[in-house]
């Protein structure tokens, strides 16, 4: 049970809040031992509380699960665990979440619990609204960049939102189409709101994003501001990996049906992998040298 209790935890799903580092990183203080453990604390911290939600999500969806291809050998929906006992988890885990980001910072307390409110809601209802579910996964991202960076002492950069919230509605109308696409018919049977959406209308929104999306990243990198804080405008050396990096996972979204589980995509697809490591090497040269 133990090893069936620890998939239902996501723990892939965990790499989803590597963008609490996006604050540290930008600010450029990833060197400073202290605001780099914090960073640490906050990642730790947003894993505990999205595994929690992950174990309410599959208690409410239990039943539909059963009726999906791949979510039907989740061990909630496949009957290997009690309900009784992931919910007596997933309380554990949001009560030592909340108990150490109040130690931290009651502001970054506040932050986790609007953030698991809000996941709450989506596992309960605002999943089943059109458009709004995948507003509110996006907002999620927002809520882990926005806290990596408050927890910090540092301020929040507009950008950093505005950035975060267009990639994140990348991600999250990509999964969209993905899960469309392999359920065809039975997609609204498997849940009201995958009915509701058809892989044109999916294809129309994430033209509007990805072009949002790539224009926001690059008046980002020739901000005055940003100029100013980095004394360099070579920033914007950087906009091709990020091109190439969201054309290659818009190429396997369409040609190969990838996209319903974006960790995986990135982790599995070693061109999209090379590109994010280049890309973060050639933002820290930018940055830190």
């Amino acid at each position: 049970m133990v090893k069936d209790l620890f998939i239902s935890l996501r723990p892939r799903q965990w790499s989803k809040n590597v963008m609490v580092f996006a604050g540290l990183f930008f600010a450029g203080d990833v060197w400073k031992t202290s605001k780099f453990a914090l960073a640490l604390l906050t990642f730790g911290l947003f894993c505990l509380t999205s595994s929690s939600g992950y174990l309410l999500n599959d208690i409410f969806d239990r039943e539909k699960d059963r009726l999906h291809p791949h979510k039907r050998l989740r061990p909630i929906a496949a009957g290997k665990i009690s309900i009784r006992t992931a919910a007596f988890v997933a309380v554990t885990l949001l009560a030592a979440a909340l108990y150490f980001s109040y130690q931290v910072s009651y502001i970054f307390a506040i932050i986790l619990s609007t953030y698991y409110l809000l996941t709450l809601f989506y596992s309960a209802y605002l999943k089943q609204i059109v458009i709004v579910d995948v507003m509110i996964i996006a907002s999620g991202f927002m809520f882990r960049a926005i806290g990596g960076t408050v927890i910090l002492g540092e301020e929040v950069s507009s950008w950093l939102i505005i950035c975060t919230i267009f990639l994140a509605l990348f991600l999250a109308l990509s999964k969209r189409r993905s899960e469309v696409v392999s359920l065809g018919t039975n997609a609204g049977s498997v849940r009201k709101t995958l009915g509701e959406y058809n892989s044109h209308l999916l294809d129309q929104l994430l033209n509007v994003v990805t072009a949002a999306c790539l224009m926001s990243y690059a008046l980002y990198t020739l901000d005055p501001n940003t100029v100013a804080k980095f004394g360099t405008r070579r920033l914007v050396f950087t906009l091709p990996f990020v091109i190439y990096g969201i054309f290659r996972y818009l190429y396997l979204v369409h040609n190969r049906n990838l996209g319903e589980s974006p960790e995986q995509v990135i982790l599995s697809d070693k061109p999209l992998l090379a590109c994010i490591i280049l890309y973060g090497v050639s933002a820290a040269f930018i940055i830190y040298l």
